[in-house]
């Protein structure tokens, strides 16, 4: 190691693509203004594309100012919160562009979530109107009373569908569950009928950059959910971060595959943002398995796809893949949690184009790290290098300060204009994660010499087995080199004798079958002896969070509530 590498020197500015360059001047423009500048200049190509049926830029448009003319006629003013509970389909993209253009706070929500968990970002956003789902409509109506939330509207899988599925859908929708019937309420809305009745509105608030512009919440994986404050310039100067990284791709021809949910701030920015920012067309997934999202390469040829590693892995593992021609892709993204080695050379072998791998969080708009795309060399197990605009560096982990040799390990620390404000009611939370001016991720990460970072674990993932840190993500890479598992997950089981120990849960792939003892053998030539697992578990599926990624906390949390301490070998 040379003691030239310091996180200051930016190693990682080597790797950068030519025409990548170290700081970006950015434009001081509104995300609702990439799509006003989208619609002058492609105001025909297609924005949208959900079941077949096409939205045009300058239909979005018309939409958005639609629902701009709505929201002021019922009364949402500037900073006020609008709340979205949604899947990915078109009235999202309209609902979110039209509370920013109106200086509104848009707040995502997860159609998925609870009473409980969608009561408390409601109330702690402050939400007075709710945008939503007939399916979920009359829970909602429910729900209301305990909220603060004035008025809702709702929209149907159906409403906007081409021939013939247009009129199918009536006919099946409700035995298919895709469809419900909506009692009447009072102040309760049907989204088709409010866009039709408001003339399309020129109104634009006046705004600041630095005004918030969303509440994320983030997924609530260390304790209840947080709202990120995330600003017009951290949103903005993200997008502005991603064009320029991926700066092969063209502007007004290019199609997204938007599967990944736009109620998670990774989908969101990576698909729907950028896609807009860039005239480009959305593919519309609202089932993004393999099978689904095959038949999506196969009709529209996408030219961008960002994925989760879950997704990819369904891809390479579904039969109709050998009758998919990829070729038509120049880039994919992945994030969120680590992709397999075989997986992103499948893909890669198949599409004749590069998985940029990357990282990033909620609190960071997300994306902070992405591997070079058609600059430097990708590094297997790495994030990446920092974007445009912005440092990294690994600090001392019991003082969270003290700046860590190059190739050590530590906690990843980040600074750019992408990090969010802070947390919305939580000045204590605020503080502790942008202390000294520098995002504290939580992850424990190194830097080699390049500049290239690894992302070794999260620091409450790390298991301490006999006084050895043991990383679950070692164990992981491991067994997704068995041909048989199609997933792996590690975590930490109390063990009397060396405090923790290893167990392994395992989805194998399709028609395969193993033992428990067959699996740890596997190891036994790969990692130290401390590292081995004592036990195996065999699943027919994980726990996930809404874009893919396995969840280890629930793993240990169902391992905890069951399971007895654990002898051992």
């Amino acid at each position: 190691m040379t003691n030239k590498v310091t996180y200051q020197s930016k190693p990682w500015l080597n790797s950068y693509e030519t025409g990548v360059p170290e700081f970006l001047e950015f434009e001081d423009v509104f995300i609702a203004d990439f799509l006003e500048r989208s619609v002058r200049r492609f105001p025909d190509n297609t924005a949208l594309i959900f079941q077949g049926y096409r939205v045009s830029y300058l239909e979005l448009d018309g939409m958005v100012r639609s629902m701009v003319a709505c929201l002021r006629g019922m009364g949402v003013k500037k900073g006020e919160s609008v709340a979205i509970l949604l899947p990915n389909v078109i009235p999202c993209v309209v609902a979110y562009y039209a509370i920013l253009r109106l200086g509104a706070v848009a707040v995502m929500n997860n159609p998925l979530y609870t009473d409980r968990e969608l009561m408390h970002q409601f109330n702690d956003s402050g939400a007075v109107l709710l945008i939503t789902l007939d399916l979920l409509a009359d829970r909602m109506v429910a729900l209301r009373e305990k909220t603060g939330i004035k008025k809702i509207i709702y929209t149907s899988l159906g409403d906007y569908l081409p021939f013939p599925k247009n009129l199918l859908f009536p006919l099946v929708a409700k035995r298919k569950k895709m469809a419900a019937t909506v009692a009447p309420a009072p102040d309760l809305y049907k989204w088709k009928k409010v866009i039709s009745s408001h003339a399309p509105s020129d109104y634009r608030e006046a705004l600041d950059w630095d005004d918030v512009a969303m509440y994320q919440y983030t997924g609530g994986t260390t304790g209840i959910s947080k709202g990120v404050m995330l600003t017009h310039r951290n949103l903005s100067c993200q997008v502005q971060q991603l064009t320029a990284w991926f700066s092969s791709l063209s502007d007004g021809e290019e199609i997204f595959i938007g599967a990944l949910p736009f109620f998670h701030i990774f989908g969101l920015t990576t698909t729907m943002n950028l896609s807009v920012a860039m005239a480009g067309s959305i593919v519309l997934v609202p089932k993004p398995q393999g099978t689904q999202l095959l038949e999506a390469m196969r009709m529209y040829r996408p030219t961008f796809v960002p994925l989760v590693p879950t997704m990819y892995i369904s891809m390479v593992h579904d039969p109709a893949i050998n009758k998919t021609d990829l070729s038509c892709i120049k880039g994919l993204f992945s994030g969120s949690s680590p992709l397999p080695v075989e997986v992103i050379r499948e893909v890669e072998k198949r599409s004749g184009s590069v998985i940029a791998e990357g990282f990033g969080m909620t609190e960071s708009c997300p994306v902070t790290h992405i591997n070079p795309f058609h600059g430097g060399p990708r590094k297997a197990g790495s994030i990446g290098v920092p974007l445009s605009n912005t440092e990294a560096r690994i600090v001392d982990l019991a003082d969270g300060v003290t700046e860590m040799p190059v190739g050590e390990m530590g906690e990843l620390v980040i600074r750019g204009p992408q990090v969010m404000k802070g947390y919305l009611n939580n000045p204590e939370a605020t503080e502790e994660a942008l202390a000294g001016g520098w995002l504290h991720t939580g992850d424990i990460a190194k830097m080699d010499e390049d500049g290239y970072f690894f992302v070794v674990d999260r620091k409450k993932d790390m298991i301490i087995s006999g006084g050895y840190n043991v990383y679950p993500r070692d164990i992981d890479e491991v067994f997704y080199e068995h041909p048989k598992v199609q997933e792996a997950c590690a975590i930490g089981i109390p063990h009397a004798h060396r405090g923790e120990a290893v167990k392994v849960f395992l989805v194998l792939r399709e028609g395969e079958t193993a033992t428990e003892q067959e699996m740890i053998d596997f190891c036994t030539d790969k990692l130290a002896k401390y590292k081995w697992p004592v036990a195996v578990e065999f699943r027919r599926e994980f726990p996930k969070s809404t874009v893919g990624k396995i969840l280890r906390k629930d793993l240990r949390k169902e391992e905890v509530n069951t399971s007895p301490r654990t002898s051992g070998i």
